[in-house]
């Protein structure tokens, strides 16, 4: 089973289907779950993970929604959880999740202290509260944190190890400042050639319990595609994780333009020329299948 583990699709804003607007996702701009299915199709890929984009609130999943009822055998959903509802956030996780296709949230913030050294209280983080309930009823959490919340990570997975968590996106934790979109209407990240951050993701494959996405190549590389210069990055997180735990996706819609979406269907044949077999068919399918408790 190929299962591409993380991507968007939204809808035109209207009254059915309302959701935020931005310089690359203005009200007449679209990513149809449609488009999606062909992509699919003509590369061989059965499921695939949708996660919101366009808004946070409640009202903005309505597409999300559809896309994963018109479809609950190709696709798991991950929700947003609104900034004001993060510090008593179980009523809105357990209606966005029931019977919807949902299996988690994804969240940019830990939200404890930045000196590595203060004392710490896991309860005082931000991020606890969703933490324990995503404890509470076998939520994933979907986690894509800036560099100063890296090295946070640990604490949170220490007291609720049952909790399954994503690192998005390679495991890079961006530094301030350092996201824009390109001129394609990617995301971009400037990301040094050494950050002490990639030392913390590394450090987090002693929980059984976390994984990491091989995604969004086209956002750090200095290069065209294949983007040969993150070869090595690839190769440490297979020596420090093992296939078992590693995930491809693509993140569409943002590559069907460049590099396309079959060249990223290919991305790790590229990265990682002598995987095993088995290391393959983990690294894009089977990983998810089992993480995400995909059918079939």
């Amino acid at each position: 089973m190929r299962i591409d583990a993380h991507g968007h699709v939204f809808a035109k804003v209207s009254a059915e289907f309302p959701r935020q607007v931005n310089e690359v996702m203005p009200a007449e701009h679209e990513a149809p779950v449609s488009e999606l299915l062909g992509h699919m199709e003509k590369n061989g890929i059965d499921r695939a993970v949708l996660v919101q984009a366009g808004g946070s609130a409640f009202e903005h999943h309505a597409y999300l929604r559809h896309a994963l009822r018109a479809y609950p055998d190709r696709f798991r959903g991950i929700a947003l959880i609104p900034p004001e509802v993060w510090a008593s956030p179980e009523d809105y996780m357990d209606s966005m999740c029931d019977d919807t296709g949902i299996v988690g949230f994804r969240i940019n913030t830990i939200g404890g202290p930045l000196d590595p050294f203060a004392p710490v209280d896991v309860r005082m983080f931000d991020a606890y509260p969703i933490w324990r309930h995503a404890a509470e009823r076998d939520y994933v959490i979907w986690l894509y944190v800036g560099a100063r919340d890296a090295h946070l990570i640990a604490y949170l997975t220490d007291v609720f190890p049952q909790v399954r968590v994503v690192l998005n996106h390679l495991g890079v934790c961006p530094g301030e400042g350092k996201f824009r979109w390109d001129e394609k209407g990617r995301p971009r990240i400037d990301t040094p050639s050494y950050n002490p951050a990639f030392h913390t993701t590394y450090r987090l494959c002693k929980y059984e319990n976390l994984t990491v996405h091989l995604s969004g190549q086209y956002a750090f590389s200095r290069e065209e595609y294949p983007y040969r210069d993150l070869a090595g990055w690839h190769k440490s997180l297979l020596n420090h994780f093992g296939a078992s735990r590693l995930m491809w996706a693509t993140d569409f819609p943002w590559i069907y333009e460049a590099p396309g979406y079959g060249a990223l269907c290919n991305i790790i044949r590229e990265m990682l020329p002598d995987l095993k077999d088995h290391e393959f068919d983990e690294i894009m399918g089977g990983t998810a299948r089992r993480f995400l408790r995909f059918p079939g």
